[in-house]
Parts: structure tokens; C-alpha cells; sequence
């Protein structure tokens, strides 16, 4: 559905992007990760049609995004950072200006703009100015011109940034829905953002693609094979202390666990038996066992570090 090939980007001297590739399969759910200034916009941006790449390709459905742009536009919709909006126009008005520019149907018009007013919950609003609705209604008018005209993918970027707590959680509802037909990219900084609506990862950093894959895959690869979870039904801080001195391991509990705590082996011997049957013949009962295992947050900072970039 896209495909990215060696996209470098320069902002007059300064490296924005550098041989930047990977693929978006039909259907797939992508958040497409960064710190702020990574390079996700950028990217985007050479995506959708907005701006040439100094080298590299990037085709959507086979077709060559500065070859064939109207080809192109037809098959995404995007909402940038700071959404399109005129002030001066309605909704309704807005959103025929918009359609008419993505080559809806004149027939087809009032029916499309009613389809996308009703999806992205904006009926009540149409009569408005821009200039009149607040950040959350704004986001979601962004969301209803990307959808106009029913591309196969849409692109969202930052599209939450500046809600409150309830705008956000609308706009990643209507986010999720829209994922069920569609073909997304959620390009963020903002981890549970990605966690709560996506499969798929690309984690970009300075410029540099540095992990695509599947998060559950991902996050199962990166396991802390050296440190494991334990806990039992009768913790004690004595227990720690045992455990720490006969086997010669590192011991610590976590803040808010009052049940357990963590073993870290310093070497590549793996006693995990050893210290289940002590703790079970110690009569402290045994619950659970496992190794730790990083969430997205945690990955997403070993793979954004300097070194890691490097």
C-alpha cells in the first residue's frame, strides 16, 4: 500500500531525514514514532504529496507520489499538525471547498459532507464559523476533511496535541473506528496514544528508522532476560535478604509492589529453579515467576538514546 525507499530530506544544511525506508501493508494500523524534531513530520509530509524529498521514493498503492499526485491524493487523507482551517468559513462551507478541491462528485457533494459530518459527530456544528468552535470540534473537522471523498488511508499527525482530557479521548475513539476500514498511520511522540490504537510500530529517530515491527513482537524481543518478577504469598523483607545472599543476585522491590520484588542476575547463569524451590520449600508460596518485560515507554527509550542512534 506504501512503500518508502532511501527518503533524505535537507533543511538547507541541516539532515531532517536520511535514507528513511519502510513499508505500510494494506489494512496495517502504524504508529509512526518519535521525539519531537525526529523527523516524523518531515516524512509525512514527502508521503502525502507536500514536499520533495532531495533523494529517495515513496509510492502509495504503486504510484509514485511526485509522479502521479492526483493518483496519489485520491488514496489519502491527511490531517497535519495544525489543520487547514479558515476561520471565516462554516463548517458545511469548508468542507464543500474541500471536497470540491478532491474532486467529489458535485452530485455526490451533500451526501459525502453529510457521510463525514455524521461520522466524525459534527452535524450539530456545520452552521458555525471555524473561528466560533473550540480546539476539540476543530480537531474533528480536521479529521472529517482528510475522510472526505473515502481515501483508503489516512494520516494522522499530533492529532491530539492541545486537547484536554475528553477531546482526546473522543478523537482517539473516532481515530480507532476509522482504523477498522482504513489503512492508518498515527505519526506521535505520545506513547499510549500508539499503545491504545495500533499494531504496528516505526520508531524514528534523528532522522534515522531505528525499529519497525509489530509492538507485541517488539516488545517480546526485548524482554529482560536477566531480571525476573517474583512473587509469593508471604513477602518479607528478610526474604529478599535470603534470596540476595544464597544465591548471589541483586535484589529490589519496586515502588507499590508489596508482594514481591525483582532478581537481577549479574552473570548468564540461569538459577530461576533454584530460587523457586527455595522459596516454595521455605513455605513463602510461590505466585508467580516471570521475566520483566519492557513496556512500549521503556523500548521507546533504549531506541531513542544517543548510542542507539549512533
Amino acid at each position: 500500500m506504501i512503500e518508502v525507499k532511501g527518503l533524505t530530506k535537507f533543511y538547507r544544511h541541516i539532515r531532517a531525514i536520511e535514507d528513511v525506508s519502510f513499508t505500510v501493508e494494506k489494512g496495517d494500523i502504524v504508529g509512526f514514532l518519535g521525539p519531537n524534531g525526529a523527523g516524523k513530520t518531515t516524512t509525512m509530509k514527502i508521503i502525502t504529496g507536500f514536499m520533495p524529498p532531495d533523494s529517495g521514493t515513496a509510492k502509495v498503492a504503486g504510484f509514485d507520489v511526485f509522479e502521479n499526485p492526483m493518483e496519489v491524493k485520491k488514496r489519502i487523507g491527511y490531517l497535519p499538525e495544525n489543520p487547514p482551517l479558515y476561520n471565516d468559513m462554516t463548517v458545511n462551507d469548508y468542507l464543500k471547498f474541500v471536497a470540491s478541491i478532491k474532486g467529489v462528485e458535485s452530485k455526490r457533494l451533500n451526501e459525502e459532507i453529510d457521510r463525514v459530518s455524521e461520522r466524525c459527530a459534527i452535524k450539530d456544528v456545520n452552521k458555525r464559523l471555524i473561528a466560533h468552535l473550540s480546539k476539540g470540534y476543530r480537531q474533528r473537522v480536521g479529521i472529517a476533511q482528510a475522510i472526505l471523498g473515502n481515501p483508503d488511508i489516512v494520516i494522522f499527525d499530533e492529532p491530539t496535541i492541545g486537547l484536554d482530557p475528553n477531546q482526546v479521548f473522543e478523537v482517539r475513539s473516532l481515530i480507532r473506528e476509522l482504523a477498522k476500514e482504513k489503512t492508518v498511520i498515527l505519526s506521535t511522540h505520545i506513547l499510549p496514544e500508539v499503545e491504545m490504537t495500533c499494531k504496528k510500530v516505526i520508531v524514528i529517530h534523528r532522522g534515522h528508522i531505528v525499529a519497525t515491527e509489530q509492538i507485541e513482537d517488539l516488545l517480546k524481543r526485548r524482554k529482560k532476560i536477566n531480571e525476573v518478577v517474583i512473587k509469593v504469598r508471604r513477602f518479607s523483607l528478610e526474604l529478599m535478604k535470603q534470596v540476595q545472599e544464597k544465591f548471589g543476585v541483586k535484589v529490589n522491590q519496586p515502588p507499590q509492589m508489596d508482594d514481591g520484588f525483582h532478581i537481577i542476575f549479574e552473570n548468564e547463569v540461569d538459577r530461576r529453579d533454584e530460587i523457586a524451590k527455595f522459596i516454595v520449600d521455605g513455605g513463602f508460596g510461590l505466585l508467580e515467576l516471570r521475566p520483566v518485560t519492557l513496556s512500549l515507554e521503556d523500548v521507546f527509550r533504549e531506541l531513542t538514546t544517543e548510542e542507539k542512534a549512533a
